[in-house]
């Protein structure tokens, strides 16, 4: 297929966190040395932000570095936090721990409550203006290699097929974009990131990824409910003690609240609904007090890679390289990676521009890109991650509990600047924890009642959706018999229950069951491409500027 093609200098694919941080980045250096330097960012989502969605208390360690007039400059960073509080839930109580008990890693005193997708927007502002071109509502779909077998960019979805992926009157075919270089910051599980990963043998010396999946609410509460600047963690209840996770409760701008639920991936009860744990667990009465006469006015989820360094594959390939939550950059117990993310695709832009600038390295596989993985263990990144690389490895094995009071002790002693000798590795990869489920126990959940709770299809009304439903499936089987002769006979097809947004359902029909695919619903959080039991499904973009539309996420 005869295709247009657009060349630059540097190609960065994703404007989240990290790869915003790396378009400015390399456009100051630019600037400082007064050279010519041309960089494209790509994003899927419709807009800047569309597909951000996060707690978010936002560490602004990397803000400072890269834009330390942030402030003056406008960053939506308008709530700090005023005070912390970590909570144990029962059925019907609540008990806080002591704010002096915790490590101090978890103390998020000189940290902001905001709004990720708007602080993206705001950074795409930034880049923007100092001459980075973005281009929003364009998929990745496929990587671009030359003779040498190196990374030269890659081309766009093709706009305009039907459900049969033939050519509509508005067909366009996809663009390739290329460059000598090529940074990976499309988020969490990323299509081309496995892809990469294959090509490469990315993961030959790293324990599997592991992963959790984040819910989000933003409701706006009666004042007289509203403590600005609060932060709120909690474990325990409505989740039994083998399946990890807690909640987070942020108080910011004006009456605003994020109401969050995270779930660890690893699992074991296929019984398990993570959407009807989070709903179940804003019926707690605490929950409760604080939502009443409230307004929901967002919902969103989204997978978060929780695996820290020693689920990072190898982050440089021959013509580029992986950055942010593509590699991996969340501190697990603080449920903090942006600005992880933010300096990684800092360094990695500065690896590049080293690169650009040394004639020896544009011929070669790219060995100044390794500046890269170096300055990152140099780095504040390094230590963030290396002190709680065991506290994930802990609560698989234990428990959340026990795997609790054990992570909190190393994270004391990280205080201390004392350091366990050993790194624990993560034995399995997610969708290996679930077990059959005549061997687990049934759950039953609780009718939503309106007014706390929601089902499913209420709550991705909020998400501002927007998929043609005239476009090729973008959630591929790989076996179209494997939903039911394995999924369902072994493990009570679980894609219902592990989907936040109803998009699998098992449908009868002439006595014959089916997997049905509601691939509209989707809102790209990934998990069907992480949980599924035989990895069958497989997770690729959809038509630039589908899904959701995430405002004030």
């Amino acid at each position: 297929m005869q295709r247009d093609v657009m060349n630059y200098d540097v190609l960065i694919v994703g404007a989240g966190p990290s790869g915003l941080a790396a378009a400015i980045r390399l456009k100051q250096l630019a600037n400082e040395t007064g050279k010519e330097l041309s960089v494209c960012v790509l994003e899927k989502g419709a807009e800047v932000g569309a597909h951000i969605l996060s707690g978010a208390v936002i560490d602004p360690i990397a803000l400072n570095e890269l834009i330390p007039d942030w402030e003056e400059q406008g960053a939506p960073l308008n709530t700090p936090v005023q005070d912390d509080e970590f909570l144990i839930l029962s059925e019907t109580k609540s008990w806080s721990i002591p704010h002096r008990l915790m490590p101090p890693l978890m103390n998020n005193q000189g940290n902001y409550i905001a709004s990720l997708g708007d602080v993206c927007r705001w950074l795409g502002e930034q880049a923007e203006a100092l001459g980075v071109e973005i281009y929003a509502g364009f998929s990745a779909q496929e990587m671009l290699y030359d003779e040498q077998d190196k990374v030269v960019g890659i081309i766009t979805g093709d706009m305009g097929r039907d459900a049969t992926g033939q050519p509509t009157a508005q067909f366009t075919a996809g663009i390739e974009i290329r460059a000598p270089y090529t940074l990976i910051a499309e988020g969490t599980r990323g299509s081309l990131t496995r892809e990469l990963e294959s090509h490469f043998d990315l993961r030959k010396n790293s324990s599997p990824q592991k992963y959790g999946l984040g819910f989000k609410e933003v409701w706006r509460i009666p004042a007289e409910q509203h403590s600005k600047g609060l932060v709120q963690h909690s474990l325990g209840w409505p989740l039994n003690k083998d399946t990890g996770g807690g909640s987070f409760i942020y108080h910011y701008g004006e009456q605003l609240v994020s109401v969050g639920f995270v779930v660890h991936l690893d699992y074991a009860n296929p019984h398990l609904s993570l959407y009807d744990e989070f709903q179940r667990f804003k019926t707690h009465p605490k929950m409760q007090a604080l939502l009443k006469g409230g307004k929901r006015l967002s919902y969103g989820a989204r997978a978060i890679s929780e695996g820290g360094l020693q689920s990072w594959p190898e982050l440089v390939f021959p013509g580029g390289a992986l950055i942010g939550c593509s590699a991996g950059m969340v501190n697990v117990p603080r449920i903090k990676g942006s600005h992880n993310a933010m300096k990684s695709g800092m360094l990695a832009a500065e690896a590049v521009f080293e690169a650009l600038n040394n004639p020896v390295d544009n011929h070669s596989a790219t060995p100044l890109l390794l500046n890269y993985t170096k300055a990152l263990q140099d780095s504040w990144v390094w230590q963030d991650l290396n002190a709680v690389r065991n506290v994930k490895p802990l609560l698989s094995k234990f428990g959340s509990w026990v795997g609790m009071l054990l992570g909190g002790f190393e994270m004391w002693l990280a205080a201390f600047k004392l350091h366990l000798p050993w790194t624990l590795q993560h034995d399995k990869a997610d969708h290996n924890c679930t077990k059959p489920a005549a061997d687990m126990p049934k759950i039953n959940y609780p009718k939503p009642d309106g007014i706390y709770s929601f089902d499913k299809l209420n709550s991705i009304s909020l998400s501002n959706i927007a998929h043609d439903a005239n476009q090729p499936c973008h959630l591929h089987l790989l076996d179209n018999t494997v939903p039911i002769s394995i999924n369902l006979a072994i493990y009570d097809a679980p894609e219902q229950r592990y989907c936040p947004a109803g998009v699998y359902e098992i449908v009868v029909k002439n006595e014959a069951k089916h997997l049905q695919i509601n691939a509209q619903n989707c809102i790209h959080c990934k998990t069907c491409d992480i949980k599924d039991p035989t990895q069958n499904i497989v997770w690729v973009p959809p038509e630039g500027g589908s899904g959701p539309v995430y405002s004030g996420m």
